[in-house]
């Protein structure tokens, strides 16, 4: 039986996700012995060919990758190192599964950001989604107990940065192709890791105690080779995820795919339980539901939102 475009499209993101799922895995597993910005640097430098194959093979020509507004890309190319750099970071300290769940109330700060930035109306049901996120938020971060670990804000902190990199993508989408986009957000991964390498790499601000920081601060680190090709597989995953990613919304409505994104959180229980034996709390398996909830109800109405629009107003 032929497969429908959407339905092409909801197995290339499923199967995408549960790729990228597995490059958590691998840095949270190294996260003890090796700082966060040695990963990112063999991780850009493995992606860099292999990107750039992927765009002659998609776009038919490596052109594509060429844009005037440079500047701007890597602006959004920080943003993004900004956003996963905190996710990675929190990552380090807590359970897979709260970590991944906290990161999806980024669809939560986009709606806020759309109403700031580009005076888009806050209807009723977005308005409860957002309230209902926050409450699911609360109940992963768990404030009434006796010890909390502000590395539960980190992940936060990477929703906030990757909504307002969505929010540039959406403006420079306009002019700039995917392919570009990917190639010079990766460029500044490069960059913006080499210049932490410049900073820590010496090991100078070693020796930090918790997990997050120990993993921000610690130097440079001689690694055998099967640590070395787990960090270039990272590479590999990136560039593979992606584009099952790309492919996904180029060939099925945004609005039938991206309720499969959570498809993460599923992941992040299972990797979490396998490798490390966790499982989140009754309290944080209530938020968790809730922000999922919440992020769904955001995307019911964009994509309400879609088909209500004049034609061509996309």
């Amino acid at each position: 039986m032929q497969m429908t475009a959407t339905s092409r499209g909801i197995l290339a993101l499923v199967v995408g996700i549960a790729v990228f799922s597995l490059q958590d895995v691998i840095l949270k597993l190294l996260s003890g012995d090796y700082p966060l910005y040695q990963a990112m640097i063999i991780r850009s430098l493995t992606a860099v060919p292999l990107l750039l194959i992927i765009v002659r093979v998609l776009d038919g020509r490596l052109t594509t990758i060429t844009t005037p507004n440079w500047g701007w890309m890597l602006a959004r190319g920080f943003l993004n190192f900004v956003a996963y750099t905190a996710y990675y970071l929190g990552l380090a300290a807590m359970p897979m599964a709260d970590t991944v769940a906290l990161f999806f109330t980024a669809p939560l700060f986009i709606t806020l950001f759309a109403a700031f930035f580009f005076k888009e109306r806050i209807g009723p049901t977005n308005l409860f989604a957002l309230l209902a996120g926050f409450a699911g938020m609360l109940m992963i971060f768990n404030p009434s107990d006796s010890v909390f670990d502000p590395a539960a804000l980190l992940p936060v902190i990477g929703a906030f940065g990757y909504a307002l990199t969505q929010l540039a993508t959406r403006i420079l989408g306009r002019t700039e192709t995917a392919a570009a986009m990917t190639f010079w957000g990766n460029l500044t991964f490069l960059a913006s890791a080499l210049a932490l390498a410049a900073v820590f790499g010496s090991g100078a601000y070693a020796g930090a105690s918790h997990p997050s920081l120990a993993f921000l601060t610690r130097g440079w680190q001689e690694m055998p080779l099967r640590d070395l090709l787990l960090f270039m597989s990272c590479g590999v995953i990136a560039s593979i995820g992606l584009s099952l990613l790309t492919y996904a919304y180029r060939v099925a409505p945004s609005s039938s795919v991206a309720p499969f994104e959570y498809s993460f959180i599923i992941w992040g229980v299972l990797w979490g339980w396998l490798f490390w034996s966790q499982l989140p709390t009754t309290l944080a398996w209530a938020g968790i539901g809730l922000l999922i909830g919440a992020g769904l109800m955001v995307i019911r109405v964009e994509a309400q939102n879609e088909k209500a629009a004049p034609e061509g107003a996309a």
